[in-house]
């Protein structure tokens, strides 16, 4: 059998950006890292985002790999992995000289990868970036590109599964849920279910809600309940609420379009179980502001963060308003907020904090890297609850799409953990004319 030929791969910045780890993800293949990366590389280290995180990282992480040794003709990667280089500034040819006006930086990568293309043209060329448009100037150019595609999934559906409607129930077993029994067998519904897995069971006269309990095997009844004055309005609220107070349950998934409830429902239950954790933290990605740091805002740390949280503290004052100011749940919300037990935070001031024992909700997760979601993860000591929200179909950030996202990265590989649970809520709630336009525009 004839051995496969060693391609090359030359990374864009981005890329290193978005995973500091992904030069190990190549297999047995060539990367080239132009030294523009680097030179962009600077212009990120310093700040308290994630994204100056990995810049760091990689630095270190290059550092480490080269130690005493030069680049030239480049460095292994270990076992199983290629070569690593780096490749300084080339000529622009002719061609580039006409097509592009500036010299920038995308434009000297692309000139980069033009002279590798040239100069070996026996070893397939790729160049790997998140940009689109730069993906587009390649190939314009006879150079393959291609995204990052080491975490990206490959079947959407199964994250944007609805829940699961199982008819013709014999309305006896539907009973055995409703009477007490310890649940019933997955079986008698015809399932080959997953961990956690929720179910609607309908019979000719009754339904009842389930989810499959994986140390029994049976499929249990879920009952509606409440969390500080909040009460699901349909199954998919009432089986996210049961995942969220479930504490054998340390890591839920929250995703739907906007409305249907998931940051509502999630800081409902993290103040009905407030007693059970040190600490509330709610945190989402500051995405607007690019790649600049909170502290070019003006004002102190609550002026900077104020625009970019207001949706969480919308829902802390929706939940408030359910009850009398004088009354001890509004009061109770005041002392946790003054006391630092309830905090709303970038995830940016995150870094660092012992999460043990928390209740950590992240907001707006789909704008987060596979990466990040990882890191913000394998953070958690004993008795944290990790809980992440948000649209797939909503993403704000330049580089991430449905399949590559952290949210849908996380709900595909934790598919059919004990300790995780995923609900898709498709049905909005928060008025009909926000639902319809959800839907339709």
């Amino acid at each position: 059998m004839a051995a496969k030929t060693k391609k090359v791969f030359v990374l864009d910045t981005n890329v290193l950006l978005h995973d500091y780890t992904c030069i190990y993800n190549f297999q047995e293949n060539d990367i080239v890292i132009p030294i523009v990366a680097l030179e962009e590389l600077d212009q990120f280290k310093k700040g308290n985002e994630m994204i100056n995180f990995h810049a760091r990282e990689f630095t270190r992480e290059l550092d480490k790999i080269a130690g005493d040794n030069l680049f030239n003709g480049g460095i292994s990667l270990g076992k199983g992995h290629g070569k690593l280089r780096i490749e300084t500034g080339k000529p622009f040819s002719e061609e580039m000289e006409q097509s592009f006006a500036e010299k920038n930086p995308d434009h000297r990568i692309l000139a980069i990868a033009k002279y590798l293309q040239r100069e070996d043209p026996k070893h397939p060329l790729i160049l790997v970036s998140k940009d689109i448009n730069l993906r587009m100037k390649a190939k314009s150019l006879g150079l393959m590109a291609q995204d990052y595609l080491s975490d990206k999934i490959k079947d959407i559906e199964t994250i944007k599964r609805e829940v699961v409607i199982v008819q013709g129930v014999d309305d006896t077993l539907v009973q055995k849920l409703y009477d007490g029994y310890d649940g019933i067998d997955k079986k008698e519904i015809g399932q080959k279910p997953y961990a956690n897995q929720y179910f609607i069971i309908k019979g000719a006269k009754s339904s009842a809600l389930g989810r499959f309990n994986q140390a029994t095997n049976t499929i249990g009844r879920v009952e509606k309940i409440k969390a500080y004055g909040i009460e699901p309005r349909n199954s998919e609220q009432t089986f996210s609420l049961d995942a969220l107070m479930r504490p054998e349950i340390q890591l839920v998934a929250l995703t739907g379009k906007a409305g249907t409830g998931k940051t509502l429902l999630t800081l409902a239950a993290a103040l009905q179980q407030e007693k059970n954790f040190n600490q509330i933290l709610l945190a989402r990605p500051t995405v607007p502001l690019a790649n600049r740091d909170l502290g070019f805002l003006p004002g102190d740390v609550n002026d900077k963060i104020g625009p970019y949280m207001q949706p969480l503290f919308d829902n802390l004052t929706y939940i408030k308003n359910k009850f009398k100011s004088t009354s001890r749940e509004y009061q109770y919300i005041e002392e946790l907020q003054r006391t630092d037990r309830l905090v709303i935070t970038p995830l940016a001031y995150i870094r660092g904090r012992s999460l043990s024992n928390v209740f950590f909700i992240v907001d707006e997760a789909q704008n987060l890297t596979p990466h990040e979601v990882k890191t913000i993860i394998t953070r958690a000591g004993e008795g944290t609850k990790f809980v992440f929200t948000g649209d797939i179909q909503q993403i704000d950030h330049p580089y991430l799409d449905m399949k590559s996202n952290g949210l849908t990265y996380l709900s595909d590989k934790m598919h059919g953990q004990d300790i995780f649970a995923h609900i898709n809520l498709v049905k909005g709630e928060r008025s009909y004319l926000a639902d319809l336009a959800s839907t339709l525009l």
